[in-house]
């Protein structure tokens, strides 16, 4: 991998098929759908994917060399294939955190590599302060931990809608009333309204403003994930889950996931963070690597937030080639 890639597909493993799957009952009326594809007797690794509200597709296999991990991927309460989809219902960082503790001992795993992206990362550091132990290591892109300032960037007036002014009134526009008062407050309101066209302008522009922000943020040569195709019951569960967790701060303490970094003293990681990035600015990973002896911080330049560029894609393959192998070096 000395040369850089021009697609990120030239740099993961081809697809393959999952071997087993399941639905596992975690109580509060949720079940979570799961998969296991790769080697029965590698090293178990478990693929947390973002949103909150996304999923995981057959491409999140092929971050991992089959032949040396186990490949364990597995959709949020509320989430894709988990059911029933959209429910909010103890549905909150904590109960994730216990839901993956769940699926290790239902798989019989003692220890794990947990990959994750951007909430996904949030969630795998969650669950790591929580369970160091059962963590191999953390491999980690597009770090967001949450706090105050991150969210204000995120989803306040002054943050990256002063840089995308016209993507920031295009989600203004859509949720009426978004403009005077709190915005995640109205949108909540509007995505349970009970009009099925409110609901679902609100709920597109929900997913819209993330996407927007990506695609600003990609060189034209390398151009940002592209936003999967929703159905509008999807979008819908979708919007309403990530808005959920948004209006609670995540369902974590303020900088809870720097104070706590020490847990993860005896657990290695790599951080990958796209020096572009406009979703989840680099200070959040240059923090999270300060507070945490352990980890190795990559910064791609001319990367953003999406794991398609082939610079991200080049790096995150890296680490996880070296936690299943222990040679090379993982960023």
């Amino acid at each position: 991998m000395a040369t850089q890639p021009s697609h990120a597909w030239q740099v993961l493993y081809p697809p393959l098929q999952a071997h087993d799957h399941g639905w596992l009952d975690v109580g509060d009326g949720h079940e979570l759908y799961w998969e296991t594809a790769g080697n029965p007797l590698g090293l178990p690794a478990l693929f947390v994917h973002g949103g909150p509200g996304a999923g995981c597709t057959a491409d999140d296999r092929r971050w991992f060399d089959p032949r040396r991990y186990r490949i364990v991927l597995f959709d949020q309460r509320g989430c894709s294939r988990s059911r029933p989809p959209g429910r909010l219902a103890a549905n909150d960082t904590a109960h994730l955190v216990a839901d993956i503790e769940s699926l290790r001992r239902h798989l019989r795993v003692g220890r794990w590599l947990l990959f994750g992206g951007s909430w996904g990362a949030t969630l795998a550091l969650a669950y790591a302060q929580r369970h160091p132990a059962r963590v191999h290591a953390l491999v980690l892109r597009g770090v967001f931990t949450a706090t105050q300032r991150e969210r204000q960037w995120l989803y306040g007036a002054s943050g990256a809608a002063a840089l995308e002014p016209a993507a920031w009134r295009r989600l203004v526009a859509a949720v009426p009333g978004a403009g005077q008062t709190d915005l995640l407050r109205v949108i909540a309101a509007r995505l349970h309204c009970g009009d099925r066209a409110g609901q679902a302008a609100a709920a597109n522009a929900w997913l819209q403003w993330e996407q927007d922000l990506m695609d600003s943020e990609a060189p034209e040569d390398h151009p940002g994930d592209a936003q999967p195709v929703h159905d509008a019951s999807c979008a819908l569960a979708m919007a309403r889950i990530g808005v959920h967790f948004a209006r609670q701060a995540f369902f974590l303490g303020e900088a809870q996931l720097l104070h706590n970094a020490a847990r993860l003293r005896a657990v290695p990681g790599v951080i990958v963070h796209g020096a572009r990035d406009r979703v989840a600015p680099p200070a959040a990973a240059q923090a999270l690597h300060a507070a945490w002896p352990g980890s190795r911080l990559c910064i791609v330049e001319q990367a953003g937030h999406a794991s398609s560029h082939p610079g991200m894609a080049q790096q995150l393959v890296a680490a996880t080639d070296f936690f299943g192998t222990g040679q090379g070096d993982p960023a």
